[in-house]
């Protein structure tokens, strides 16, 4: 006995020299240190499944791929500028954003707002019975219930037609049945989990899921947003009543910038390029000219890309700054950022659910109200039912959908993508979705913790303190 507690807590001082050297913020450091030399036992096996913040690999093998593609990638980018297709091509450089993403805002495009479950499993399974060529599905879960069996049955029609389809799952967010995956694989639809224990260094970890929802038809439609492949998200889950999410779908040359995200992480589970896509970018039928970018994030990333795209987007507020998450769990910076923007005039509002499936996330939105409360933020929670989607409205003009929430996770720890759409007629129609919203919510306020138990008060204290692993 005495030789396993000595073992256990030079295993969990060694293993604390590595939280402080690869952990990326000073208090997950501090917290991870603290308690692998206090509770090695606990402490140490969890550090290695979920304390690290770096996925190994994922890069080298995105330089690879993208290597391979270049001539490709190439073209397409001459493409976009001999037809115009870029926005304010007359520019000295690229928009800070535009350097995050590594692709530049394009015009020619298109978006169509889906609200809530019906609209979105309607618009994505008439987008994939479309499919000439190829259909491209990834989600972050895929239920074997009637949606997700309506998907198989769309994708396995697809393919008796001669088109290709492929589908990525992430493997711990998913769990799909054996015999759902061996009926696709047997119909010729290739399936995969997004594999993110793959390589060495990633074996024991469960950390960097892949929280991407995106479909992709023949290159010219995609669909992203909050929603996943389940029944619970058209609101037929009796425990959790009415879901409220918001995706879209979108058509233009921003489609083929999705495409990227969902090569790269094809080419990351299976070690194959995807070949024979279409990368000739064409304007939407329709003839709208959105700008729009796609922005996909995780931490293969040199830089943390989520928090700087949404950190810049808090700093350009100058009217009003609407965000909607499901998660809200944000760290200092995003705290202070927000005062900011109230500070400067900005009506700052925040909208979460009044019942959270997650018990820390919804005692942690309780600790940030007294912050945000001190500078005239409004924080709303939604009381009609689950809310999930992950919105955010910036002045008159500038909103982005996706799938990133607004906490540690999505921020620094799974693999997320985020549309901005520049257009004013798209942003007036979220924000006329966003108003609705608000509509069925009430106001959060600070006296309501104040005139709670201690035991709450204590409890909300200590959420606080796991914010930078929720």
């Amino acid at each position: 006995m005495a030789l396993f507690v000595l073992i256990s807590h030079l295993a969990g001082a060694l293993t604390s020299v590595h939280a402080v050297m690869a952990v990326r913020t000073a208090q997950g450091a501090i917290a991870w240190a603290v308690s692998l030399n206090t509770f090695p036992y606990v402490a140490v096996p969890a550090y290695w499944i979920l304390g690290r913040s770096k996925f190994h690999g994922y890069v080298t093998a995105r330089r690879r791929e993208l290597d391979q593609v270049q001539p490709v990638a190439n073209q397409f980018a001459t493409n976009l500028q001999q037809r115009h297709l870029i926005a304010l091509p007359d520019r000295d450089r690229p928009l800070l954003v535009e350097r995050l993403a590594k692709l530049p805002f394009t015009l020619g495009n298109d978006a169509e707002l889906l609200v809530n479950g019906d609209a979105t499993f309607k618009s994505i399974f008439e987008g994939i019975t479309r499919a000439t060529n190829y259909a491209l599905v990834q989600f972050y879960i895929i239920r074997d219930d009637g949606v997700g069996r309506e998907l198989k049955a769309r994708l396995l029609e697809r393919a008796r037609a001669g088109v290709r389809c492929f589908l990525l799952y992430d493997e711990v967010g998913a769990r799909l049945p054996a015999a759902y995956v061996r009926e696709l694989t047997a119909g010729g639809v290739p399936v995969l989990p997004f594999n993110s224990t793959r390589g060495k260094a990633n074996r024991f970890q469960l950390n960097f899921r892949n929280h991407r929802k995106v479909v992709v038809v023949d290159g010219r439609e995609a669909w992203v947003g909050g929603l996943n492949m389940g029944d619970e998200y058209k609101g037929l889950d009796p425990k959790v009543g009415f879901w409220r999410d918001t995706h879209m779908r979108v058509a233009g040359p921003v489609v083929q910038c999705v495409q990227v995200a969902f090569m790269e992480d094809w080419h990351w589970a299976s070690g194959k390029l995807l070949d024979g896509l279409n990368w000739d970018p064409r304007p939407a039928s329709s003839g709208a000219s959105r700008a729009m970018l796609c922005l996909p994030s995780g931490p293969a990333d040199p830089l943390e890309t989520c928090t700087l795209f949404f950190l810049n987007a808090i700093n350009q507020a100058r009217k009003r700054l609407w965000i909607a998450s499901p998660y809200f769990v944000p760290d200092e910076q995003f705290i202070s950022a927000l005062q900011l923007a109230a500070l400067r005039g900005v009506d700052v509002r925040i909208l979460v659910p009044d019942q959270a499936d997650n018990p820390l996330v919804q005692l942690s939105a309780w600790s940030y109200l007294e912050d945000v409360e001190k500078t005239g933020i409004k924080v709303f929670r939604y009381t009609k039912g689950f809310m999930h989607h992950k919105v955010m409205l910036v002045d008159d003009e500038y909103c982005t959908i996706g799938t990133a929430n607004f906490d540690n996770r999505s921020f620094r720890l799974n693999f997320e993508v985020t549309m901005a759409v520049a257009d004013a007629d798209f942003a007036g129609r979220v924000a006329a979705m966003l108003e609705n919203d608000f509509a069925q919510s009430r106001p959060m306020r600070g006296d309501e913790l104040d005139r709670s138990s201690f035991w709450h008060r204590f409890a909300v204290r200590l959420a606080r303190l796991s914010a930078p692993i929720q």
